[in-house]
């Protein structure tokens, strides 16, 4: 165990215990032996006085040995206390007994799963977002646990939602500058630093965290229809990019062909009013009615 002036710090210690068969035939010879006593004590008028102070004896540590009595599940553990002393952890499987003044209490060590509620905060660049997150946790060291912490179940869902309100104040939700990871967009690397926060926090209380992930992410109703329609301008102007500058290669390489294969000799002028006609037509939404030239192309 080790201590520091200002905060005790519990370590694991194993504690090995016995096996409960054997001792439950011996708890069940020390009966049927007190039973034996007393009956011998009723037929014996002149040894009834030790005899039924034997067979009482017997029936006592009989009684309080079966106190020492407990099983253990899969993936469980017993922490073991003596008189507020701690004794040990005990995480074998199966049917076990102990000395019976020993007080016993149950930890689970199997992976749960925390679903945050959805939490109002707001991000790197002072916008409202609503954000939650899952956490994959189990218990890895029982004494910590049961003596550093009042309650670890609670002390995992209070620092889970410290650090995912932590976690939104230090990313951006989105459109962050170049290169800078964004909540959004940041995907396994935003997990990694929430699991690692989580991961400083609860490792006080003997907790490992598994896995910590965001399962809901959205700006909050107040201003999620101002940066909805941000985001369908950014989508059209983005669009119209592609757009331009597929027409522009399209209607370099009509010129080109032109000029390779000697098909027609334009001049700067009509060259000027294709590229127009062709960028219309390109860039244009509507359907476009081809007008037919029957004159020359300079009539």
């Amino acid at each position: 165990m080790k201590t520091s002036p200002d905060h005790p710090t519990h370590s694991e210690l194993p504690r090995s215990t016995f096996q409960g068969v054997p001792l439950l035939l011996f708890v069940i010879a020390l009966f049927i032996g007190g039973i034996a006593l007393l009956i011998a004590a009723a037929h014996n008028a002149s040894e009834e006085g030790p005899l039924a102070l034997a067979g009482i004896f017997v029936l006592f540590t009989a009684v309080l040995c079966c106190l020492g009595f407990f099983t253990l599940q899969p993936n469980e553990a017993r922490v073991l206390m003596l008189f507020g002393a701690y004794k040990g952890t005990t995480r074998r499987s199966g049917f076990h007994w102990v000395n019976p003044f020993f007080s016993k209490r149950r930890i689970s060590l199997r992976t749960r799963n925390l679903l945050s509620d959805k939490l109002k905060v707001n991000d790197k660049r002072g916008n409202p977002i609503e954000i939650a997150a899952v956490v994959v946790w189990r218990v890895d060291e029982t004494a910590q646990a049961c003596f550093d912490v009042q309650d670890y179940e609670a002390y995992v869902r209070i620092q889970s939602e410290s650090a995912i309100r932590h976690l939104a104040n230090a990313y951006a939700y989105d459109y962050g500058e170049e290169h800078e990871i964004t909540l959004r967009g940041g995907g396994e690397e935003v997990a990694i630093a929430l699991r690692k926060e989580l991961q400083e926090r609860l490792g006080k209380a003997g907790v490992l965290v598994e896995e910590a992930r965001l399962t809901h992410l959205a700006y909050a109703p107040e201003i999620a229809q101002a940066m909805l329609r941000r985001q369908q301008a950014e989508a059209v102007i983005a669009a119209r990019q592609k757009i331009v500058h597929g027409a522009v290669s399209m209607v370099d390489m009509a010129l080109r062909e032109l000029r390779e294969k000697d098909v027609v000799q334009l001049d700067d002028e009509r060259k000027a009013a294709m590229v127009s006609n062709l960028l219309v037509v390109l860039c244009g939404e509507a359907e476009v009615s081809p007008v037919v030239n029957t004159g020359t192309l300079y009539n």
